[in-house]
């Protein structure tokens, strides 16, 4: 399972790997910056976007994880 988010490249608007998760993604999984860090999940601070392809992928991590 890959850690690295998909992201829309603003002009283009082509799928690209992201630097980290939005801190919208993240609590939209239900996880904390915080519990974030703990778990070594990529956080991008300037991100505000929100995919659910990335939600999903932080989900099935917290699966795996615990």
């Amino acid at each position: 399972m890959s850690l690295t988010p998909e992201v829309r490249a603003p002009k283009i608007g082509k799928k690209r790997k992201g630097k980290g998760f939005s801190v919208k993604e993240l609590q939209e999984a239900g996880l904390s910056i915080y519990q974030a860090k703990r778990l070594n999940i990529p956080l991008d601070l300037r991100r505000k976007t929100l995919y659910q392809e990335n939600v999903e992928k932080i989900k099935k991590i917290l699966e795996i994880t615990s």
